[in-house]
């Protein structure tokens, strides 16, 4: 699925009332031209809201949060949005702010046919995309940006923000069960098999014996046991290919988060406390992460910088706002506490 829109405006966007979307041309690629597309939710102030000179109220006119989906993904979590821009409630950051997401090159509505999906040789060029998608925020006149970013989206927002610093013009960093280290399963396969930096050089496309279980996808979907019908062809239940290149460049951008990244801004991590090592069904998946490792998760995340709070979720999956409801509004509540104190 694609929005041909290269190069335009912002267009009325797939997720209907209230979103619209703008495709931004980046630098061409090996396979051809690339893009990546913001999608944009304006803040409303329901009947009832503080008065404009309230200081909350003034705050939130600058403010905008942006949110950087991980791999096998595309913004569709409508909810978050409808917290951060007042439809659900006054306003995650406070008051009704603006929200953006960004579909980054060859995913969701980034993806073109003659690209391979979600391949990344290096995981330091989407900070490119998120250069254009903040762009796009200071257009709008924000000046105070918040970024959300979930799983392997954490470790490219982390990665852009050590390499732009203060110049990358955001205020804080929350991170949703970010890619801090690898599935000591993905390991263990992909180690039994070859070593993985020596064979990504020579074949970079081509698949390794990694990946997620379709049953993460089916307790997350319509289709299956979950309460989320998101397009299955920009999500796939059981996620896209990954390739030996795509491997190489997560591992090297973990390496550079075990070093230590030196983040000077606070930075919120939220991970599950249990991790999911089930190969058949069972409600277990609602529990816990079933991607990743989330104690090593919340081992890494001091790693990341000066300023760091992690909070464990308890029955919280792998994205921790496609999880139960009473979970998600655990989420939500340490999302806003944290945000009075840091954001």
């Amino acid at each position: 699925m694609t929005q041909e829109t290269d190069g335009g405006g912002w267009v009325p966007d797939l997720l209907g009332d209230g979103y619209e979307a703008r495709t931004i041309p980046l630098p061409d690629d090996a396979e051809g031209p690339v893009v990546t597309t913001v999608v944009r939710s304006r803040a409303v102030h329901p009947a009832g809201a503080a008065p404009a000179d309230s200081a909350d109220t003034a705050a939130s006119a600058h403010t905008a949060v942006l949110y950087v989906h991980g791999l096998n993904d595309y913004f569709f979590q409508t909810e978050l949005a409808d917290r951060v821009t007042g439809r659900a409630g006054p306003g995650l950051t406070g008051a009704p702010a603006d929200f953006y997401a960004v579909d980054l090159r060859k995913c969701g509505r980034s993806w073109r046919e003659y690209q391979t999906p979600h391949y990344s040789a290096d995981f330091t060029e989407y900070g490119v995309d998120l250069d254009a998608a903040m762009a796009v925020i200071r257009a709008d006149g924000h000046d105070r940006v918040i970024v959300l970013a979930h799983s392997t989206g954490g470790l490219s927002a982390a990665l852009w923000l050590a390499d732009r610093g203060e110049d990358a013009g955001v205020r804080a960093l929350m991170l949703n069960s970010p890619l801090l280290d690898l599935n000591a399963a993905w390991v263990l396969r992909v180690a039994a098999a070859r070593p993985i930096g020596a064979f990504a050089r020579r074949r970079p496309l081509a698949k390794v014996p990694v990946g997620v279980s379709e049953l993460y996808g089916s307790s997350i979907h319509t289709s299956g046991r979950g309460e989320f019908d998101f397009d299955v062809s920009l999500k796939q239940l059981a996620g896209f290919p990954i390739h030996a290149g795509w491997l190489g460049a997560a591992l090297a951008g973990i390496r550079r988060v075990h070093a230590g990244l030196g983040l000077t801004l606070p930075v919120l991590v939220l991970c599950s406390t249990h991790t999911v090592r089930a190969t058949t069904w069972s409600e277990e998946f609602w529990r816990g992460d079933a991607v990743l490792d989330a104690h090593a998760l919340a081992r890494r995340s001091v790693l990341l910088g000066r300023q760091v709070t992690c909070v464990r979720i308890p029955d919280g999956m792998h994205d921790l706002l496609l999880s139960r409801p009473a979970v998600r509004e655990t989420v939500y509540a340490a999302m806003q506490r944290w945000l009075r104190a840091y954001g």
